[in-house]
């Protein structure tokens, strides 16, 4: 019998619950899930003259001679757009821009609530990703950064690296690389615990859209070879055959004689699943080799349920995108961190580097002592690196003060950084 309860048992409330408790949370006391609050004094006649006519002149005058003291007069360098096209919500599909609303501002919400960044949500009616581009890079300018959120693939690969060429502020695709390193950290700590290593792996990765290609580039990056890589979409395996691949698919396109799943999966050491729901079956897993690690990040609903998948394999480690089984896959373990980070050194990227320190810094992490209010957020249940713990907890703290600092380091180091480390970044003063 599995340790671990059914998806029944771990959610009590049921689907009407969870629909009328989210519309009420999204509704009542006040619409939405943000507000705008002043930073300065506005009480006296001089409070007003000096935020606005005819004080404010002087810092127009002033970023009109140099725009980068535009950090310095407005609140630019902490401020983060979060844009969509609304093309691929959640796993919802293209409803449209403005039903992407209630996510956006959630994503604002992660981004003040974990790294007191301040975000604002836009949402754009555009008729082609051109006009997307235009769009934002038009006003890239008024932010910090910009985080690309909800975009299908493949035109999602094309508006970020248009947008990344046109602006002058850091651009980053949060549901690709967010979701690539946050798996890479879980994954080298996955194949540590299991005495395996990533430059000798074989990986299957079930999807090939936005997060699946980001995910591969990345493991890429951290050592995984391509031979090793087998990708699969809804047509089967990638292979250099195939006349019927984008330039994104067939970068991973190899020499083999796979040809579905089944082919594939035999004796393989890794499974990330980025594709839908109950596509691993228990007889493809027994297939793989020993000491297995599955990666099964579909939502709500995972490739393989954790149940069965222990169920069926006691030696595997395996993580999901879910909160209520051990080893979340949570892009909020590394977004928030990745602009602040970028943002307090006045990076004009976020490049390979500054996501592989990432990736170090949240692995590293895991294996450190767990704190006793993570402990306590998630019911008092011992926490300590190994099986069930590959990947830091979203309320563990110290992830602001060692992400950030990893990724303000690896900016500097490669010379796309503005500003010197910042003298507050001493752990003492940032972790308080």
């Amino acid at each position: 019998m599995s340790q671990y309860p059914s998806i029944t048992e771990r959610i009590k409330m049921s689907y009407k619950d969870i629909k009328d408790a989210a519309l009420a949370y999204h509704e009542q006391p006040t619409p939405g899930k943000l507000s705008i609050e002043i930073t300065k004094a506005a009480e006296t006649q001089n409070d007003l003259s000096l935020a606005y006519s005819p004080g404010v002149a002087e810092p127009v005058r002033a970023i009109a001679e140099d725009p980068e003291s535009a950090y310095r007069y407005t609140g630019k360098g902490n401020l983060v757009a979060v844009i969509t096209n609304g093309s691929a919500i959640l796993g919802l599909g293209n409803l449209g821009a403005l039903a992407s609303k209630p996510v956006m501002e959630g994503k604002c919400l992660l981004f003040k609530r974990f790294a007191q960044i301040n975000s604002i949500d836009i949402e754009v009616n555009a008729e082609s990703p051109q006009a997307f581009i235009d769009t934002v890079a038009r006003i890239a300018d008024s932010f910090g950064g910009i985080n690309l959120e909800d975009i299908k693939a493949p035109e999602c690969f094309e508006i970020e690296r248009a947008l990344i060429e046109k602006c002058n502020v850091p651009v980053f695709h949060d549901d690709q690389h967010g979701t690539a390193i946050v798996t890479v950290a879980g994954l080298l700590n996955a194949l540590e615990v299991q005495g395996k290593s990533i430059d000798t792996v074989r990986i299957v990765c079930l999807g090939a859209g936005a997060a699946a290609n980001a995910c591969c580039k990345l493991m890429l990056s951290a050592g995984a070879h391509l031979e090793n890589l087998t990708m699969l979409d809804s047509r089967g395996v990638i292979h250099s055959g195939r006349t019927d691949l984008n330039e994104y698919k067939a970068a991973f396109a190899n020499e083999t004689d796979f040809r579905t799943l089944d082919d594939a999966i035999e004796g393989a050491d890794v499974f990330l699943g980025v594709s839908g729901a109950n596509l691993l079956s228990a007889e493809q897993l027994k297939k793989m080799a020993p000491n297995p690690v599955v990666f099964a990040c579909s939502n709500p609903d995972p490739e393989i349920s954790p149940v069965v998948a222990r169920e069926t394999r006691g030696d595997l480690i395996m993580a999901t995108g879910r909160s209520d089984f051990p080893n979340q896959v949570n892009n909020v373990l590394c977004f928030p961190f990745i602009f602040r980070g970028a943002l307090d050194v006045r990076s004009k990227v976020i490049n390979e580097e500054m996501k592989l320190a990432a990736v170090e810094a949240i692995r590293g992490l895991a294996k450190l002592p767990v704190t006793e209010a993570v402990r306590q957020a998630y019911g008092g249940e011992p926490l300590a690196f190994g099986r069930d713990y590959i990947i830091p907890k979203p309320t563990d703290e110290r992830l602001m003060s060692v992400v950030a600092q990893a990724v303000a380091k690896a900016a500097i180091k490669t010379g796309v950084a503005s500003l010197p480390y910042p003298e507050h970044y001493e752990p003492e003063h940032f972790e308080g």
